[in-house]
């Protein structure tokens, strides 16, 4: 007899996003996924958050412990930093919607109660995860998606992007059967991983590539 695959074993939420809802409803369903094992060790599900109707949607690699402790995305460091850098590039981080292309926490622990060690999500993890992030689409409608780094990257574009090659141009792809303009640039805890005398280079160079994507929007 055939045995029916639980839920996160099938690697994909499809079976969790509503079909037609609005963002309330998505985020509510959200909070209910087991599309992947991630959700097993993760504090909460942290969903996207802002303006429904924002012109500029940023999509990140996936929540960090700040993120997964509070529920929000970009809460943490690198969201400070990155809001620091829209504004100096003429971007209102208040008009933007921000999300990740990962909904759980992954991280790895040295030892027990010690800090939790953000680890990479896997290709798996992110095509499982791929349904929430195009009902966002869907609803939202952005004129502009700012890829923030390498796993986004991957996640929108394929596993063959490398942020390095197109960072700061504006490209057009189909994203989950929508036509997209698409600005990539590097996520915004690389810069704070940067050694302090390349940190400020490293810094004015997210702010460039989102000059590129204040410019598209016009």
């Amino acid at each position: 007899m055939a045995v029916t695959k639980a839920p996160e074993d099938a690697y994909t939420a499809r079976p969790f996003v509503p079909e037609g809802a609005g963002l309330a409803a998505l985020r509510e369903a959200a909070a209910g996924c087991r599309g992947c094992p991630l959700h097993e060790n993760a504090t909460q599900t942290v969903f996207g958050a802002g303006d429904e109707h924002a012109r500029v949607m940023l999509v990140g690699e996936q929540p960090g412990d700040q993120e997964d402790r509070q529920g929000r995305p970009f809460v943490g460091p690198a969201g400070k930093l990155l809001d620091r850098a829209l504004a100096e590039a003429g971007i209102d981080p208040g008009d933007a919607y921000v999300t990740n292309a990962v909904k759980h926490f992954k991280f790895t622990r040295a030892e027990p109660r010690k800090r939790r060690i953000h680890k990479a999500p896997s290709l798996r993890e992110m095509t499982a995860c791929g349904p929430w992030l195009a009902a966002e689409l869907a609803v939202v409608e952005p004129e502009l998606i700012v890829v923030l780094g390498a796993t986004a990257g991957k996640a929108l574009l394929g596993s063959s992007f490398r942020v390095g090659e197109v960072r700061g141009t504006v490209l057009e792809r189909e994203i989950h059967g929508r036509p997209e303009r698409l600005v990539p640039t590097v996520h915004p805890s690389s810069v704070l991983r940067a050694q302090d005398e390349d940190r400020r280079a490293a810094y004015e160079g997210l702010v460039a590539d989102l000059k590129v994507a204040a410019r598209a929007l016009g």
